[in-house]
């Protein structure tokens, strides 16, 4: 646990009690603070108060006793409206942070000797897998290395800091926005593609928010920038033109004069007078299709700025064994294989998986983002059978009609065994694959519960169940 630091005596208000939110109590406690906690759920409560907090019940307290109030990043900040706790605490004056703050304001508190590197990732697809791949290739280069965030363990629930840590964070744009005083020795913003746009009131929101993870860095660090799409593009110039810090633009597809990029598979490194391959992508089994190589260009480049040599960098590139829920094969039979890729949650997320495989057979669906599926359109052909769950899959049977095969399914059980049977009765090499291109919260508490459970149905179906 990091100790929060400069709330020492003072009330803290916390709001939304899940990992984070906890995590950021125990703290603040650790710190000196007051800390006084509550949500809009029964349940979070109970868990709470089972593990000694202090609940307070926000709607009735006066939030101008507090010195902040530390809101959960699910909670919304502003779109589609303010929660009514962000309301009464903007009425009382109190400033409203995140967790990330907390641990942003902790190391700036600490003497200089005693202050770690930091790593912050961010971008709408890839950042999970380029945050582990980043911790992967430090731990391998001997780093003592905290990877967080919005993976894996809250911030605050870190190893506690001293001057030799790493902290490689995991970043989303709900964090940011809650985020004003973080430093990172290296920022990382991969992609941005429409994403949550009603929790930041359209596209223009939902980049500033993306934007604030370079906020505060100076002219000894490190911005990471991917510039495959018009938006890192925009990004990239502007940052330059302000000339106020290390610059590494990042690229899975073409080729250029300073940066990090990636051509048919081969790394190469342009920071020097000249680029110089560093690593054959294709020997990297975790790291297959354009969308990884581009997470490879990040990970490289921020491992380089972290101290970590080339050398180094590239071999952890090539030992990474990928990451949980992401085009990770969780069962085989013969010539089927089944892919989990339950992490992609929109449809730009299993464009990515479904441009790695020539053919397969696609279970898709849930609770769908603006503009469902339409987006993948020019890759359905590849699609051998799609087999539909959840709120989506009428509209989605609809946008695939006379373009692909389908059936609709509803539940993901029968969508796995359907699959299978189709697959095992061609007698050919198959790929089934899980790459929902929807949120999972109309069947499935998050994209880990429903992975897990298509690797359980999996394995049920190939005789590998425990």
């Amino acid at each position: 646990m990091i100790p929060v630091r400069g709330f020492e005596g003072k009330r803290v208000a916390v709001f939304g009690l899940a990992r984070s939110g906890l995590a950021a109590a125990r703290a603040l406690l650790a710190g000196g603070a007051q800390a006084e906690v509550w949500d809009d759920g029964v349940a979070a409560r109970a868990a709470a108060a089972a593990e000694g907090l202090n609940l307070v019940d926000l709607s009735s307290a006066d939030l101008g006793d507090f010195a902040a109030l530390v809101l959960s990043p699910g909670v919304p900040l502003t779109h589609p409206e303010p929660h009514w706790v962000v309301k009464k605490a903007h009425a009382a004056g109190v400033e409203v942070i995140g967790d990330v703050e907390l641990f942003a304001r902790t190391v700036a508190a600490a003497p200089e000797h005693r202050r770690p590197k930091i790593c912050a990732i961010t971008g709408t697809n890839g950042k999970s897998t380029t945050t582990a791949l980043i911790g992967h290739i430090c731990k391998g280069a001997g780093r003592n290395v905290q990877v967080g965030g919005n993976i894996g363990y809250g911030v605050l629930g870190l190893e506690e800091m001293h001057g030799g840590v790493v902290y490689v964070l995991e970043l989303s744009s709900y964090q940011l926005d809650l985020t004003s005083s973080l430093k990172p020795d290296a920022a990382v913003l991969l992609n941005i593609t429409p994403d949550h746009l009603d929790r930041h009131g359209g596209m223009d929101g939902y980049v500033t928010a993306k934007k604030r993870i370079f906020r505060n860095q100076g002219a000894s660090d490190t911005a990471i920038i991917g510039v495959d799409d018009c938006y890192g593009q925009q990004i990239c110039t502007e940052i330059t033109a302000a000339n106020r810090r290390i610059i590494r633009p990042i690229s899975a597809g073409r080729a250029m004069s300073r940066g990090v990029y990636v051509l048919q598979g081969l790394l190469y490194d342009a920071g020097g007078e000249s680029a110089v391959e560093v690593a054959d992508l294709h020997g990297a089994r975790a790291l297959l299709g354009r969308h990884n190589w581009q997470n490879a260009a990040a990970a490289y480049a921020a491992a380089m700025a972290l101290g970590v040599s080339s050398q180094e960098a590239a071999e952890g590139l090539m030992s990474f064994a990928g990451l949980a829920h992401r085009m990770q094969e969780v069962a085989r039979k013969g010539q089927i294989s089944f892919v989990n890729d339950s992490k992609a949650t929109n449809a730009d997320a299993a464009r990515q998986a479904m441009s790695a495989y020539s053919k397969f057979y696609w279970i898709a669906g849930g609770r769908a983002k603006a503009g469902g599926i339409e987006s993948l359109r020019d890759l359905f052909p590849r699609i051998e059978k799609a087999y539909l769950i959840g709120e989506s899959a009428d509209n989605f049977a609809k946008t695939l009609e006379g373009a692909a095969p389908y059936m609709v399914s509803r539940d993901l059980g029968r969508a796995v065994e359907s699959a299978y049977a189709d697959a095992s009765a061609e007698g050919r090499r198959a790929v089934i694959l899980l790459s929902p291109a929807c949120a999972s919260f109309d069947q499935f508490p998050d994209f880990e519960v429903r992975g897990d459970a298509f690797t359980a149905i999996a394995r049920d179906l190939t005789g590998l169940s425990d």
